[in-house]
C-alpha cells in the first residue's frame, strides 16, 4: 500500500512541475509579445511625432 501512495505522490509532484513549466513558457511568450508590441508602437509614435514636427510651421 505504501508503494502505491508513493507512486501517487510522485505523479502529483511531476504534474505540478509540468504545469509550472507550461505557465513559465506561457509567461515568456506573453512577455516577448508585449515587448515586441511596445517596440513597434514606439517606432510608430516616433514617426508620427517627427512628421508632425516637420509639418508644423515655425
Amino acid at each position: 500500500m505504501t508503494k502505491i501512495a508513493e507512486m501517487a505522490r510522485r505523479f502529483r509532484s511531476e504534474d505540478e512541475g509540468a504545469a509550472m513549466i507550461e505557465y513559465s513558457v506561457l509567461i515568456g511568450i506573453v512577455t516577448v509579445a508585449a515587448i515586441t508590441m511596445i517596440i513597434a508602437v514606439g517606432g510608430w509614435v516616433t514617426t508620427q511625432w517627427t512628421t508632425l514636427d516637420t509639418n508644423l510651421p515655425g
